[in-house]
């Protein structure tokens, strides 16, 4: 893993909005993928792969939820 990657970007989980929380998530998604492949060129190759495979389209859906799951929990978004 790259030292100079913030996988927490701001290193907080909190947001004022849940809108903000679900950008959060996106981008945490995101950083995963990054550090998992840090090639961006064989990140670049690997796109058209998945971009055409509804099975990773849904893994990737499933893993932004888990990522919103843990921002929505640290907000305290469902108390109300």
């Amino acid at each position: 893993m790259s030292n100079q990657t913030q996988l927490i970007p701001g290193n907080s989980l909190i947001t004022n909005t849940p809108e903000e929380g679900r950008a959060l998530a996106i981008k945490m998604a995101r950083l995963s993928i990054k550090i998992t492949q840090p090639d961006a060129k064989i990140r670049e190759q690997l796109r058209p792969v998945y971009a055409n495979d509804a099975a990773m389209l849904i893994a990737i859906g499933q893993t932004v939820a888990m990522e919103f799951a843990t921002i929505a929990k640290a907000n305290n978004y469902w108390a109300n």
